[in-house]
């Protein structure tokens, strides 16, 4: 019996959960630009483009690449290959997509607001156009098709640097912290997705499509990414008042009937079940303003009110007998008193 009944306790808990508000809740916290933003921000950037310049003049970070990729983790560690060739799929662009789209399509459809989806789209369009431009402009091969060692391949139409996956994996799941509805929530999230997009990096490096500098740069390009997103905040809100009114606009232009009732309709004043029984010429209010139709026929008989017709009630009762029961109307004999 217990089992059960905290069985039903737990679907109803999940069922509650899956209820949609009323309205769209009042407690929904946007991010702001704030000071302490702003110095992350510029030292994330500064960070950027440190490891670009270190890339660029041969530093001993390429050095380091190259000590990396010809230890060949993926050599040394063989027994986890086949786990981190599904763990990588965290950081693709595709698949993470789409988990995490469907995830805030449910919130945004609970919420009654569009800005989860938007917020989403505009990090991965920032993604698609900053990391794109880097990669194309900076043209640096990996460690599969590098060509002479010690160089930093940079300019030969390669397409490696920065990290796609390590950036991704920031912002893909970096995006669920920054929506996140409590602090609680946010410093939890914060911490799960740095740990993922993390373990994402280093996984590129261990199965060698990736230099180590491609994945710090990855890093610092998903970070700029989720610290800027304020600054998109009034555009969002813009663009989901347009949606919103398009589609109010829609809904009134599909609602518009196509042709006038013939006949006017006139409101009838309920009144309570009580009311009705006490005063008898309350129970059907007649409109002077009412239309005559032709008499309408949908038994063998016609149509009557509810109040003319004949009660029916079922012959016999349906309780099962009782020896202590008496009929309505008949006294019943009293009971002796007896002393406890």
């Amino acid at each position: 019996m217990r089992t059960e009944r905290n069985l039903t306790r737990r679907l109803d808990r999940v069922f509650a959960r899956l209820d949609r508000e009323p309205e769209r809740p009042a407690h929904i916290d946007v991010p702001r630009m704030s000071r302490h933003r702003v110095v992350l921000f510029t030292a994330t950037l500064a960070f950027y483009l440190a490891i670009v310049w270190a890339v660029v003049i041969s530093s001993w970070l390429v050095r380091l690449d190259w000590q990396v990729m010809f230890f060949r983790p993926y050599q040394q560690w063989p027994q986890i290959h086949a786990f981190l060739d599904y763990y990588v799929v965290l950081g693709q662009r595709g698949p993470t997509a789409v988990m995490v789209a469907a995830w805030l399509g449910w919130r945004s459809w609970r919420q009654h607001t569009l800005r989860p989806l938007l917020t989403l789209a505009t990090s991965l369009l920032l993604l698609n156009i900053t990391v794109g431009a880097a990669k194309l402009g900076m043209g640096r091969l990996g460690p599969h098709y590098a060509t002479t060692i010690g160089s930093n391949e940079m300019g030969l139409g390669g397409d490696i640097f920065p990290s796609g996956h390590t950036a991704n994996a920031v912002v893909t799941w970096g995006i669920l912290a920054y929506l996140a509805s409590s602090p609680r929530a946010r410093r939890w999230l914060s911490a799960l997705s740095a740990v993922t997009s993390l373990g994402v990096g280093l996984t590129t490096v261990y199965l060698g499509t990736h230099w180590l500098s491609d994945v710090l740069l990855g890093w610092a390009a998903g970070l700029l990414i989720l610290l800027a997103l304020p600054w998109f905040e009034p555009l969002i809100t813009k663009v989901e008042t347009a949606l919103f009114d398009l589609r109010d606009r829609w809904r009134a232009r599909r609602g518009r009937p196509a042709t006038e009732p013939l006949v006017p309709v006139t409101p009838v004043a309920l009144t309570p079940r009580g009311a009705a029984a006490d005063n008898p010429s309350a129970r059907e209010p007649v409109s002077s303003t009412r239309v005559s139709r032709g008499p309408v026929h949908l038994a063998p008989g016609p149509h009557t009110a509810r109040s003319e017709r004949t009660p029916v009630t079922p012959v016999g009762s349906r309780r099962p007998p009782h020896a202590d029961r008496h009929p309505r109307g008949t006294s019943q004999p009293a009971r002796p008193l007896t002393g406890g």
